[in-house]
Parts: C-alpha cells; structure tokens; sequence
C-alpha cells in the first residue's frame, strides 16, 4: 500500500496532468482514414511554389502520396528524419486549395507498419510531411511525376523481405520515374529519441514506459566532443560521479552506487562496460532509472546504464574525424560503414579511434585505441545474424586526488596545488579488453519472433601503483604504500527473448519470455607490496626508491554464476490505457578461493522480482504513468570477499510517478517523482567487532524533470533537473538521517545549440551547456564537496559532408570539486579547448 508520501505524489501528477489535459483541449476525431483539415488563408509569399492538392494512391508495394504542382522540378527538399519518423521539409512551397485555402493532409494507418502520413504547412513557407512508422524508420522513395512530386511509401511487410532485382532493360511505370533520392534508411538524428529497448527488451515508444528513462543520443555526443562516458552522463539528471581515480570512474544513480553489474552493452549485462572511456563505437547512452532487475537481473536500485552500439548502414558511409585540445590531446577516429555485396544482405561497421591525451594534473597521461567491427548478414527473408568484436587496449598514469586538508577544509600550511598528484610517475594502469559476440534475430511471421544474444568479454589488466594512507599531523606529511600486480576478467553473458503479439477480444497484448545466463570470473594473483616512502604535500619529492616487500595479503579467485527467466506482458486495454506486467526470479551460485589460507567458501541466492506499471494517455500528447518496480542484490555485490553465506541478498523497491509530454512533433518532456528505498544493507555488528548484520536501511526520493528535442528548425535543447533526498534510514555506524556520499540534493544540466538553417551563413552554429551540481558529503559525513556552477560552450560549421568545431569545456575556469573519496577529493577540469574537423563522405 502507498504511503501518504507516495499518495500525495500520485494526486500532484494526475491534477499536474489534467490542467494540461484542459489547457490542450479535446483532440480532433481520428476516426477517418485520410482528412483534410481546412485553416484560415494566408498570403503566399513570392518565391513560394503553391501545392494545390495531395493525392494518395494504392501501389504494389504501398502507397504513393502526390503533392499536385506544375512546378514539382523547383521543390527543395530537406531530410530530417529522426527515430521512427521518416520527416522531409519543402521549405520553397505552400498547401494551397484551388480557392486558396491551405489545409492539411492526413492518412492513419494506411498501411502494415505505417502508423500515419501527414502533409501540413509547416511555417508560411516550408511543407512538411511526416510518415510515422510502428516500430521502426519507414522506407520512402522520392520521384518527380507528370502531376508533381511523389512519395512512395513501402509497407513494413513489403519493406523487410529482400526484393529481387530488376533486369537492367526494365523501367519504372509513368508515375514512378527514376528515384531523384535515395532510399532513407539513415540512423535516428536529433536530441529526442522516441523509442528505445532498454526498459522493456522490446521496441517500445518512450512515452508508452511506466518509468523514467533518459536517452543520450548521438548528436548530442557529437555536439559537445563526447569521448568519455563521463561525460555524456553529465546530461543526465540524477546521475553524480562518485569518484575518479584517472582512468576508472563510478557514478551513482538516484544517490545508489552503480556497481558493475548495472552496466550494459546492447541489453547485455557486461561488467567492463564502465572501465572503458572511449565512445567510438557508441551510438547513444540510455539510463533506466530506478531498479531494473526484472529485467537484467542482479544489480543496485538506483539505476542501470546501457550503452548502445552503432549498426551496420544500408548505404555507403565514411567519416573521418581530427581532435587537437588543451593539455596535449590528439584524437583521431574512423568509421566506416556499407554493403559488402550487391544485394545488400551483408552489411559492415568499422570503427577506430586512438587517442593521447595529458592533463592538469602532474604527470597524469594516457593513451587508447578502440577497434570495433560489426558485420550483419542476412540469411533469410526472416533471419538476421550479427557478429561483432572490439579490441580495447589502453595506458594511463594515475590521478591521486589530492588531501581534503589544505582544499575543501583549511590547513594551517596553505592551501595545496589542484595539479598535486600523490602517486609516482612511474605508476600505471594498463589494460587490454577483447568482446566477441553475436545477435540471431528471427521472425515467425508478422506477429511472433525470437532473438539470441551472446557477448564474451576478457580483460587483462596490470597496474603498478602508490596508495594513499593519509595525512600526518603536522597537515603536510603524507603518508603512502605501493603495490604492483595482475588481473584477469572474463565475463559471459547470453540471453534468448521470445516476443509476441496478440489480441484478447479488444486488448492488445505484447508478450515477452526469456531467460539469461551470467558468469563473472575474477582472478587476481598475489599482488606485489612494497612499503614507500611518504610525501611533502607542498614540496613533493618524486622518485624515491619502493622500501621493504610486505607478504601479500590479497590472493583470490572468485566466480559468479546466475540464471534468470522472465515473462512480461505490455497490455494495451485500449489505445489510451496501458498496463505492463512483469516478474523474473533469479537463481545464483557463488565461489570464493583465499588463495593466501587457501580457503574456499560458496553461496546461494534466490530472488523473485515484480513489475507492475499502468500507463494513461487522456490526449494522445500525454502519457501518465505509475509504476511498481523491484530489484535484488546479492550479499557483496557480484563478487563477494568470504561474505557471511547466510546473509540475504540486497533488495530494492521503488514507487514512481509522472507525466510524460510530446510538446511537439520533435520535443518532449518527462517529470518523475519517486520514492526509493534500499533493505538488507549490511553494517557494523554492535555485539562482534569485524563482523556484520543485515539490519540497514537507506531511502532516496525526489523529482526529475528532463526536456529534450527541437524548439524550432535549427534549436535544440537538452535539459534536466533532479532533487534528490537519500539517506540513511537504519545503521549500526551511521546516524540515521545521515546523507549518502557523493549524492547532490540539486543538480542540474542544460545543452541548447542553434544552427542557421538558410542564407549565406547556413550551417554556422553554436551552443552553450550549464552544469550545476550542489554539494555533497563524504561517506561519513565529516565534511561537505561545496557546489559548482559549470559552463560550457561551442561554435561549429557544417557544410556539406564538411565539419569544424570548437568546443570550450569550464569557459570561466571555474575551480570546483566533482568527486571526494575518503580523505582525498578529485578536481573537475580547468578551462579547456578541443578543435575538431569531421569529413563524411
């Protein structure tokens, strides 16, 4: 049962939802298949070719839709098609009836696959049409006519099964002359992205989720320079980087740690995803808010983290990117992309990127190279296979932090350098990281199909470092320990998705069954320690020889297996009201060697984990939502160092509401409020010392308001705004009302860009992003990360396949903390400068 909290958050969404329900009116009748809607006349501008009709009619393969002019030749035409919205603008012409009035065009559902088709006056000198397709881009054909310009528009089921060629002797019929465009299957382009996988396992509209899901898409990432994963998840609301020690970094999701088995590549649970920093062969960044473990099973509550990779293109693409910035950067990266036969049945992707970089922070560098190719084959009509691989091998120094003492709170010896690093510049993290993998996707019929997964991923990693130990007392002396030594990682990861489609009576049902298997291996050797030799934090001495080898104390070998099996049901009661049901139960074994005692010990776990979410649209723009959600976590995460057998895995429970509103056609917007609580935490054993018991507890609610999209042809803007409350309810350590580390009360992200769409300067742009995060504490609560207020910028021009950029990171050189780590916190990055030029051909 809700609480009064969660009650009085579900009447502040619904009375927030119907006064917009009220200020947007009755929606018009849709029941007509093809209308045309008559406006008030106004002037045609000089220069504007007049369309004085749309015709649609039946083909073989679809429908053709004809924008009647005698002067179809002189159309402009302009692609900016996005998700499952396949948009050509006309900016030269005008809808005009033969007595003058403009008007607007519109055909639902006039075919297999095609949700709508709507040509409509755009602005008094642009047209607009739109073919929405039901779950994926539609295909269209562009050609110039007798009677104007036509569109053809294939069916879905036409679309998907390979046609056979025609002989090179036979020519399309009259009104089908040769193609003055390509097929458009580009990827989706834009800052909204409308559908996505990630919180259903099936493609599913965003506003059709019952949960708070924020998408970083690929313009994005390319607008602000993305390379690292870090910062593209500066864009999201409710994300706080926890800390960063150089080349690993590790966030929170709605005050909750992410742990490594909340990180995904392709839906795929894939615990390395976070120790790599280069996004080359990444399309977008998806997060699912809140627990997902009905879903991908074990994992934190606070929320997952899915990284999308890029896919094979239909038709030939090349680009070709250069980076030089501040702090000795240089990037540069390749990918390319196009059919390897005739009949475009077998597709490839290569992506490459090498990367060398240093920093403000002394003696801090690195170095990466990414090589990422995807091939897709088709085998059947109905059978896609995909194979993928990457090789990852990166260098890097370590960044130390630097002491709390002398930067957050004073030191009676001065204030200390944000370039001090506390390692030794002979420290360094070296890692190599292969995946293989592969996609079997199949289709039954038009209804009914099943896919299969698999992913392998290996890391080896060597890191030879100086650990920090903390600061003596006369606040300058800081003490230090060194070790040296290897790793190994292999993870496994497969799933199998049954999906279908069905109708009960009147209800629509969208089915989903599956089952995954995990394993996570880690092995980690002996590693080397060394005593070393303390430093002047403000006279710092580098170089001095390691001192006496110290026995190891950390040899171990540990093993996580889990099986999951899941059924979730997406139940469309009517075209307004949604239900999504869904449950999962987990079954886990675990291994654990002491390879110093030589020691062993193993556990179980269980766990059955629901879903329920209900989903109300009282206008087709509004989607109102509440939902249910569960996740589990076993005792130590995936891995567990000799953790009590009997304890009971983590569980999380998450109430949440909100509203979901598609502004436009291209700009959409999400509040969520929730409440999140976290059980089974372990702490301190009052009764044992060095021993622990399940009896903690922490919760975390708030709001999120996330806006993204285009305002007007040209402008686009990214924003969101968290508050979030997480604290510790129980502990046998921390007082109850205590905050959890590194989680901002407020936080807040805004990137908007313009680019001038027309006229001599078309394709000059620029954009500005503001990055607050409030302040936060340490995990112990004995002192306070202050706020900051970021401000980025950047300038750019396109033209053609022809792109150059300037990117300003921290305009102001403003000097702020962006994560704290026991006694140490980590600077966010000065004033820096990246220039980059891109060539697409």
């Amino acid at each position: 049962m809700l609480n009064l909290w969660q009650r009085s958050l579900f009447l502040t969404t619904i009375f927030f939802s119907l006064g917009i329900q009220a200020a947007w009116g009755e929606t018009a009748d849709a029941d007509r298949s093809v209308q045309i809607l008559v406006q008030s006349p106004t002037p045609v501008l000089e220069g504007i070719i007049p369309i004085t009709g749309v015709k649609a009619n039946p083909t073989e393969k679809g429908v053709e839709i004809i924008l009647q002019t005698s002067k179809g030749e002189q159309l402009q035409i302009t692609n900016s098609s996005t998700g499952n919205n396949f948009i050509a603008d006309i900016p030269n012409a005008q809808l005009r009836l033969p007595k003058g009035d403009s008007f607007t065009f519109l055909s639902e559902k006039p075919l297999a696959g095609i949700t709508e088709i709507t040509v409509t006056n755009f602005d008094a000198k642009t047209v607009r049409v739109t073919v929405v397709g039901e779950k994926s881009l539609p295909v269209v054909e562009l050609f110039d006519g007798d009677e104007g310009l036509i569109f053809g528009v294939t069916s879905t089921a036409t679309a998907t099964q390979p046609q056979p060629e025609k002989p090179a002797s036979e020519t399309p019929t009259a009104q089908q002359d040769t193609p003055i465009e390509l097929v458009v299957t580009g990827e989706q382009d834009g800052y909204r992205v409308p559908n996505t996988t990630t919180g259903t396992k099936t493609d599913t509209p965003l506003r059709d989720i019952p949960q708070s899901i924020q998408v970083v898409p690929q313009q994005v990432l390319r607008d602000q320079q993305v390379t690292r994963i870090e910062d593209a998840l500066r864009n999201v609301a409710g994300v706080n980087q926890t800390f960063n020690f150089g080349p690993l970094s590790f966030y929170s999701i709605r005050g909750f740690d992410v742990t490594e088995t909340n990180l995904l590549r392709d839906g795929l649970i894939d615990t390395l995803a976070g120790q790599v920093s280069e996004l080359s062969s990444i399309e977008r960044v998806e997060v699912l808010k809140g627990p997902a473990s009905v879903l991908f099973g074990l994992g934190n509550p606070g929320g997952s983290i899915n990284l999308v990779s890029k896919r094979p293109l239909r038709d030939p693409f090349y680009a070709v990117d250069a980076t030089i910035g501040s702090y000795s950067f240089y990037r540069g990266a390749v990918d390319l992309s196009g059919p390897l036969n005739d009949s475009k049945t077998a597709l490839y992707r290569l992506n490459l990127a090498y990367r060398n970089s240093g920093s403000f922070v002394d003696f801090f560098n690195g170095e990466s190279l990414n090589i990422s190719p995807v091939v897709s084959i088709a085998l059947g009509e109905k059978t896609n296979l995909t194979l993928e691989a990457e090789y990852i091998r990166t260098r890097d120094t370590i960044a130390s932090g630097i002491p709390v003492i002398g930067s957050v709170l004073p030191n009676p010896n001065g204030k200390v350098s944000r370039t001090l690093n506390l390692t030794e510049p002979s420290d360094t993290f070296e890692q190599t990281i292969f995946r293989l993998g592969y996609r079997l996707d199949h289709k039954f019929d038009e209804n009914w199909s099943i896919n299969n997964a698999f992913t392998f991923a290996f890391r080896d990693l060597f890191q030879r470092r100086t650990d920090s130990n903390g600061l003596e007392p006369d606040n300058r002396t800081w003490r230090r320990s060194a070790s040296e030594g290897s790793s190994e990682n292999r993870n496994y990861a497969m799933t199998t998705n049954l999906i279908g489609k069905f109708s009960t009576g009147s209800i629509q049902h969208q089915l989903l069954f599956g089952f995954d298997l995990n394993r996570f291996d880690n092995f980690n050797p002996a590693i080397n320690e060394f005593e070393a030799e303390s430093i002047d934090i403000f006279n710092p001495v580098y170089g001095q020889p390691r001192g006496t080898k110290v026995p190891s104390s950390f040899a171990v070998r540990q093993q996580t297996n889990s099986l999951g099996i899941y059924l979730q049901d997406q139940v469309a009661l009517t075209d307004n009201l949604k239900f999504l049901l869904g449950g999962r139960f987990d079954f886990i074994d675990r291994k654990y060697e002491d390879l110093i005692s030589n020691t062993e010990s193993s556990g179980t776990d269980s766990a059955f984990s629901p879903r329920i979410g209900i989903v109300y649209q009282p206008i087709p723009a509004i989607s109102l939502y509440t939902s249910y959600t569960s996740s589990f976590t076993p005792p130590g995460g995936s891995y567990f160092f000799g953790v009590d057998s009997s304890f009971k895995p983590e569980r999380g429970n998450q109430y949440e509401v909100g509203v979901k509103a598609d502004l436009n056609d291209r700009l959409s917007a999400t509040l969520s409020l929730f409440d999140l609580t976290r059980t089974n935490v372990t702490t301190e054993d009052p009764n044992r010392p060095n021993f622990s018991i399940q009896v903690g507890e922490q919760n975390s609610r708030g709001v999120e308001l996330n806006l993204a999209g285009e305002v007007l042809p040209g402008w686009n803007i990214f924003a969101g705004y968290a508050y979030i409350d997480a604290r510790v309810t129980k502990d046998n350590t921390l007082t109850p009302g205590s905050r959890l580390s590194n989680s901002a009360n407020h936080s807040f992200n805004l990137w908007t860009s313009y680019e001038i769409q027309k006229g001599d300067l078309q394709g000059l742009g620029a954009g500005i992003g503001l990055f607050f995060v409030g302040d936060r504490v340490d995990f112990n609560n004995t002192y306070t990360v202050p706020s900051y207020f970021r401000t980025d910028a950047s300038i750019f021009y396109k033209r053609d396949q022809f792109r150059v950029a300037l990117n300003f990171k921290n305009l102001f050189d403003v000097d702020y903390f962006e994560s704290s780590l026991g006694n140490r916190v980590y600077y966010g990055q000065p004033f820096t400068v990246q220039g980059t030029v891109s060539w697409q051909f």
